[in-house]
């Protein structure tokens, strides 16, 4: 019986398989898909933090090596560029979800999580002690915990009973890829209905193309008509599509679940927030979902912590999903190019010139700007560790080389030996580490130097010393638990 069940095999579903392996906790994929190959390129990237992300893990390098890096962010027309951020990676990645998806395959896999394809779950029950969930087939399997990670319209999110408020489509895309018998322009059309553009793909062959239908689409699945008629609509010719390889709708819908646990029932990633993809969050905002859930529900598992640590993960993911989907709306706001939205792109454009309102919404969307509300206290409390480049008694290192394996570390920069960690010292890296350059932070500059960090396993700061270690033991029972694991 694995002890956590993880509904659909998308990015943000076998990132949170990947690091309930890492921390030793049996974890099974449940994907109704017969195959993991996806005809449709969906997602087309992500952005800074999601790379940092990755590179906790030490797998960013086999992402950056199919995709392409560059300045990504966009609130309008302007690029935002992050080449003077204080980040290793101040750019985004180019690459299609279907790439994305076969690298990550690979890492579970290395971990040992096995993904059951056709393998569809069409119900499940919880009790105090676990989920018993219903597959398609009339087996029933048992597991301590049932995490829906199975997209908008997910099974799981809706059988738990979990509202999912927020705003109805008001547009519709269309994004294929197909031949053409006429060659198209290239570069974006922009017109008062929204976007339009084809892109050659690897093959020299095919298209990707994208286009806004003149009207909200069905929930019916797209046809070669639906295709046509909005690119006539837009160019005044097809060009000739045909043999789609595929074509699928999405639309500018906007809703959050109201709750992202209830009982033993957790939700992330698309099951658990839906928005147009303005902005490119959509998949970082999974993976960053996976990451801060991973941990704490395997310490749970483990009985390290009590049950209560998962509500941290709403509290932390739902108001930061939140802020980005209003994002994602302002963003499909000043596609529609009449002449009052114009004006108003226009205005945003001057503003987004300026460096204060450029860092501000660049770090928004890059995840940059990230705070969890842990207290009061040093700058570095509830953001981001940044990735230092460090001097330890075995040799030079990374803070994100330290993560790789998903537990948490003391950074201590004072005297060594100063800090007691017992009787966690199997599950709390204690390094004692020297850095000599400054400490900068996005949106805050530089700050002062602490004499130690504590650093989750997700990478963000849970305390902070300033010359002694008071909080510390309070830091490590809240987030880690007193005394040895149960199992």
């Amino acid at each position: 019986m694995p002890d956590v069940i993880v509904v659909g095999s998308g990015p943000a579903g076998m990132m949170l398989a990947g690091e309930l392996a890492l921390a030793g906790v049996g974890v099974a994929i449940m994907e109704r898909r017969p195959t993991g190959e996806l005809a449709e390129s969906r997602a087309g990237g992500f952005h800074s933090r999601t790379i940092e992300i990755l590179d906790q893990r030490g797998i960013a390098d086999r992402f950056l090596a199919e995709g392409k890096t560059g300045q990504t962010a966009r609130f309008g027309s302007t690029v935002l560029d992050i080449s003077d951020f204080p980040t290793r990676h101040p750019y985004g990645l180019g690459l299609w979800q279907s790439q994305m998806q076969p690298i990550l395959e690979g890492w579970i896999d290395q971990l040992g999580v096995i993904v059951h394809r056709g393998c569809e779950v069409v119900g499940f029950v919880q009790d105090e002690s676990g989920v018993d969930v219903d597959l398609a087939d009339g087996q029933k399997v048992r597991a301590a915990y049932l995490v829906g990670a199975d997209g908008g319209r997910s099974m799981v999110r809706k059988n738990a009973g979990i509202d999912f408020p927020g705003w109805d489509a008001t547009r519709s895309n269309l994004i294929a890829e197909v031949q053409v018998s006429e060659e198209p322009p290239s570069g974006m059309l922009q017109d008062e209905t929204g976007v339009h553009g084809f892109t050659l793909l690897e093959d020299g062959r095919r298209y990707r193309v994208i286009t806004t239908e003149q009207q909200l689409g069905s929930r019916e699945g797209p046809g070669l008509t639906d295709l046509g008629n909005a690119l006539r609509a837009a160019y005044g010719t097809d060009f000739g599509v045909h043999s789609p390889t595929s074509i699928s709708r999405f639309t500018d819908a906007t809703r959050q679940a109201a709750t992202y646990r209830k009982g033993r029932v957790l939700l992330a990633g698309d099951a658990a927030h839906v928005h147009y993809p303005a902005g490119g969050q959509g998949i970082g905002l999974g993976l960053q979902d996976a990451v801060n859930l991973g941990w704490k529900l395997a310490q749970v598992v483990k009985g390290i912590s009590l049950e209560s640590l998962l509500d941290t993960y709403h509290s932390e993911r739902h108001s930061g999903g939140a802020r980005a989907l209003k994002h994602s709306m302002a963003q499909t706001a000043l596609q529609r190019l009449d002449a009052r939205t114009a004006a108003l792109a226009e205005t945003v454009g001057e503003l987004m010139s300026m460096d204060q309102p450029r860092r501000h919404v660049a770090a928004l969307i890059h995840g940059l700007d990230i705070t969890y509300d842990l207290g009061e206290g040093h700058p570095l409390l509830g953001r981001r560790m940044p990735d230092l480049d460090l001097d330890t008694a075995n040799g030079p290192t990374r803070v994100f080389t330290l993560l790789h394996d998903a537990k948490p570390v003391l950074l201590n920069f004072a005297e060594p030996n100063r800090l007691e960690i017992a009787p966690r010292a199997g599950r709390v890296q204690l390094v004692d580490a020297r850095f000599a350059g400054a400490w900068r932070l996005p949106l805050v500059g530089e700050v002062t130097p602490p004499t130690a960090v504590l650093i989750r396993p997700d990478g963000y700061v849970a305390w902070v010393g300033q010359g002694t270690d008071q909080g510390l033991a309070d830091a490590l029972d809240f987030w880690f638990g007193p005394g040895l694991p149960v199992r």
